[in-house]
């Protein structure tokens, strides 16, 4: 999953993609390098972004989406917690909608999308609301009350994933042990999505600035390919395919020799 960030302030690329051809170019060139979803956000969510209105998050998506939509077979994700501009996105032709606050701010886009069988990316957060001490006690807290919604609302199971929500109001010892215990999550039994990509944990570890961390990231995706993740939501599309082509060969060999050790 490719970030392609159509604003002025994103913590990592803000600013670069905020004309419809130049977003659009960007979205198609990580389609060259491997992206199988195109995730298009139209407001930023680094932590004490100013927030805009909906009909400005609109202004800035949906003419992307509408423009990618004749000229790529790639998925197209929109990120917003907004149930309306996630409907517009839908009409425009987004197949995806990525929801950072796992549908406990806006409920309807479960809704929305049992009626459109749009895929749902459910993403936890700290934000907003006390967290539990234990951070795989917070995540199951958190992510089945959200499971609790899309089941109410009719969405059917085999159209969600589940983001852990690395970076969102977790620190870094909380980030590195949420990665260390990470197969814990594994038991919802959903595809697992990841964004790891540039954030602050990351430079933490590495002592990068953030236009340096692609490699710590890719890092990153790799160990927690190993862990059971399934999809990665990066900026640098080609280190990070690199990086978890090691990990499949690990996988597959793993499978191949089955629980010998050395």
């Amino acid at each position: 999953m490719a970030i392609v960030n159509v604003t002025p302030d994103s913590f990592s690329d803000g600013g670069n993609f905020e004309a419809v051809d130049t977003a659009v170019a960007r979205a198609l060139a990580c389609v060259e390098e491997g992206a199988a979803i195109i995730d298009i956000g139209g407001e930023s969510t680094k932590p004490n972004a100013e927030p805009i209105s909906a009909t400005e998050e609109q202004g800035r998506v949906l003419p992307v989406i509408e423009a990618l939509r004749g000229k790529t077979d790639a998925l197209i994700s929109i990120d917003t917690y907004r149930a309306d501009t996630a409907r517009l996105a839908i009409s425009a032709g987004a197949h995806i909608v990525n929801d950072v606050f796992g549908l406990q701010r806006e409920p309807e886009i479960a809704a929305l999308a049992a009626q459109t069988g749009a895929g749902l990316c459910i993403m936890h957060t700290g934000r907003e609301r006390p967290k539990l001490p234990d951070v795989i006690d917070d995540q199951v807290l958190f992510l089945s009350r959200s499971l609790d919604i899309a089941a109410a609302a009719g969405v059917n199971r085999q159209n969600i994933v589940l983001d852990p929500g690395f970076g969102f109001a977790k620190d870094t010892d909380e980030n590195l042990e949420l990665m260390a215990r990470f197969t814990a999550l594994l038991r919802f039994e959903l595809p697992l999505l990841v964004g790891t990509s540039r954030k602050r944990f990351v430079g933490a570890v590495t002592g990068r600035d953030m236009a340096d961390r692609d490699v710590g990231t890719a890092a990153s995706s790799a160990i927690l390919r190993l862990q059971g993740a399934a999809i990665f939501r990066v900026h640098n599309v080609a280190i990070n395919r690199d990086a978890l082509a090691v990990a499949d060969a690990i996988l597959r060999t793993r499978a191949k020799i089955g629980g010998r050790t050395p």
